[in-house]
Order: structure tokens, then sequence, then C-alpha cells
């Protein structure tokens, strides 16, 4: 073993992944071997999915499934080189042009993820002199993209304007200020308060950028997301989605004015050197797209899981701190009991997501509990009923009895 395979070995997160390995709790990492549905196969067992991020359930949809095909017989299966050369297809500008004119945006640009979305963006829109404020608890992706800028980063409390308030007053006033959030964070399910990030915005001349990723399909007038969902949609300057979650697919996209999509096309090293989206990937989230404007009740029936879901987690006594969307959060704030408690539900058929330090703080730890718009209430349930047993058996906390629906 050389020293560098020494060195991280002996790392504190490969110490703990191995520990719980040993103990038999290790969650991460579960081959799925069925189609990604409500229901899925693990090691030859049927479990209910609680931790996808396909809000919409469209996956599966048939006419997703048959966009990809068509597209993989037109186009063959990859790019084979990046947009900025032989990469770009006419399904590219077409799919950019209507999530743009969807959007209200002049223009908009996809890249082959959303992780790189952030990244290519974050990273190269503000100078030396400006400033990028960003949310404590925004995504991995948004904090990756401005530890590349050499602007200057002031970050703010958890969606508190205060102190969002008080780190635009640090800036100089002729700056570029650019504010970064999610609009539906992606752990706690909360929402930005986008309203008073517009005023601020507004205050102290700052530009505003949304991470839509979780908000796409499940906010908004046909799934517009959190800024339309608000009404500031027009007032958000930079928005950006991804292709994974509601979208059924792979990718991401920055819609905004085309001054500012065309310098990315020419700055952003992600988009540029990075092999475009698939003829698949493409097709498939453009068929998406047409079902989630086209089919409302997927979203109304989302919502309606999403009330009483929320509403037996309140009867039941568990802490899911601020979330009102369909991301909700169990908090346990204990690593070892998070995986106990994860592995326990997944023997009972539930699927769902331990998130632990170091993603969360030690004492925040807690179970991702996600709902589609495919999900029936006797799934949901189903699951309500082993998460109350199993956390009365893990003594978590007291739970009292609440009705069915």
């Amino acid at each position: 073993m050389n020293l560098l395979e020494k060195k991280l070995s002996a790392s504190p997160v490969c110490k703990e992944a191995q520990q719980a390995r040993d103990k038999g709790i290790y969650p991460y990492f579960r081959a799925i071997e069925s189609d990604q549905d409500t229901e899925v196969t693990i090691n030859g067992k049927r479990v209910l999915m609680f931790g996808s991020n396909a809000y919409l359930g469209l996956t599966n949809h048939p006419k997703v499934k048959e966009a990809a095909l068509e597209a993989v017989k037109k186009y063959g299966t990859g790019m084979a080189g990046s947009r900025f050369l032989n990469g770009t297809l006419d399904i590219h500008v077409a799919l950019e042009k209507k999530i743009a004119a969807f959007l209200g945006k002049e223009d908009a640009l996809m890249y082959s993820t959303g992780f790189q979305v952030n990244l290519g963006v974050v990273s190269v829109l503000t100078g030396r002199e400006d400033y990028i404020l960003w949310d404590e608890l925004d995504h991995a992706s948004i904090i990756e993209g401005h530890r590349l800028s050499y602007s200057q980063k002031l970050k703010y409390r958890h969606n508190n304007m205060d102190s969002l308030e008080k780190q635009l007053q640090k800036c100089e006033p002729d700056k570029v200020k650019l504010i970064v959030t999610d609009t539906v964070f992606s752990m706690e399910g909360d929402i930005a308060n986008l309203p008073e990030i517009v005023r601020l915005a507004r205050k102290y001349n700052a530009v505003i950028m949304a991470d839509e990723a979780h908000g796409l399909g499940v906010l908004g007038r046909q799934g517009r997301g959190a800024c339309d969902h608000y009404g500031v949609l027009s007032d958000v300057d930079l928005v950006m989605g991804t292709f994974s979650k509601s979208l059924a697919s792979i990718g991401g996209f920055i819609a905004g004015t085309k001054p500012v999509i065309e310098f990315l096309r020419y700055t952003s090293r992600p988009y540029i050197f990075s092999a475009s989206n698939t003829p698949a990937a493409t097709a498939a989230a453009n068929a998406a797209f047409d079902i989630m404007v086209s089919e409302p009740e997927r979203n109304a029936h989302l919502w309606k899981l999403t009330h009483y879901a929320l509403e037996r987690f309140r009867a039941m006594g568990c802490e899911i701190g601020r979330t009102s969307t369909p991301i909700i959060p169990l908090f346990i704030r204990n690593n070892e009991k998070t995986f106990a408690i994860t592995k326990e539900l997944f023997d009972n058929g539930v699927f769902v997501n331990p998130v632990v330090s170091p993603a969360v703080a030690p004492t925040d730890t807690l179970i991702r509990f996600s709902l589609m718009a495919t999900h029936t209430f006797e799934q949901l349930d189903f699951a309500l009923d082993k998460i109350e047993k199993v956390l009365q058996k893990a003594g978590v906390r007291q739970i009292a009895h609440s009705p069915k629906k």
C-alpha cells in the first residue's frame, strides 16, 4: 500500500463507512435491479421507493421511454464531443428555446448534468472585485462553483433575510453582487424566501440566480418552479434547473438574458469541455417536459400526497423542520441511529435515504423521505405505518396514534 492509499484508507469517512458495514447497517450504493418506479427490486427484494427525486414519476412513462429510443435510432447513443465543437444537435437547440420560452427568459443553455450548471455558471460570472452571496445550505454544486471563483464570497444564515442584508451592506455599491440560492432546499424541503430576496436585490442592486432543481415540476404554474409560485420569476435574473428529477433524465440548464448566456457559451469550462447531452437524455427530458405541462393532474396528486404525509408526520410527533414540499426530513440527530433506522425500514419494505455527517452536522442527521406523483395513498399509508413503528422501537420520540386516510 503506497502513502496515498494509507492516508486515504485511514480517513474518518472511510473508517466510519467500514464500521457501518461491520454492523450491517451500511445504507449506500444499494443496487436497484428494476425500473425506477414507486416499487423497486434490490437484492431480489421488492421495496417501496420513498427516496427518489422523480417527483412527477415520469422515469418509467411510456412516452418518455419511446422518445429516448427514437432519438437513439436517429442520432445514435452518444455525442463524442462538446456543444462547442461537434456536439450540438437540432434537438439540443429546440429544447433550449422551449425552456427559455417556458420560463419567460431570453435564452437558455444546457449542460450535461445539473452539478455542471452550478459549477460552470457560478465560477465565471463574477470577477475579483465582485461578490457572491450564498445561503449556508445551498447545494454542494453551488459551493464548488463559488470556490472556483476569484470573487469575494459572503455566506448568509439559512433563509435568514437579516443576515443576507447585513452581508449585502458589506459590498461595494458599484460592484456586481450575485445572490445564489436553492429555491427548494434538497435535504430540508423548505422554500427560500424569494419575495424578500428580490426586495433586497432591488434595494442593493444585486443579481439573483435561483437553483430550481427541486422546484421545477413541483411548484408554480405547470411546474415552473418556486420563483413562479411566488410571482417573482420575471425578477430573478438567472434560473437553473435539472433534468434528473421531475424531467426523468440527466442534464441541466441555465436560463437568463442573451448577454449572460452568450458569455457562458464561451467561458464556462464545464460546458465547453464536456461532451454534450446524449440524444436519449435530451429527447427524454423533452418528452417529460411536455407531459409536465400537459398533465397538471400529476402535480395535483403529488400535493395531495404531500399535504397528507405532512399532516400524519406531525400527528406522529415527528420532527420535520420547516418543510412544506414533497421533501420531508425526519430528524434523528444521531449518525448510527439514522443508519440503523434506515436499515430497519428497508427490512420492512420501505426505501428511504439517510443523511449524516459530514453532509450535515452530527446533531442534524435525518432520514430524507420524498414523494412521487405516482405513489398511491395505500403505498403512503404502508410506509407511514412502518415508519411509526420503527421510530417507536428506536425510541426516537413519543409518537401519538394518527388516523389513516
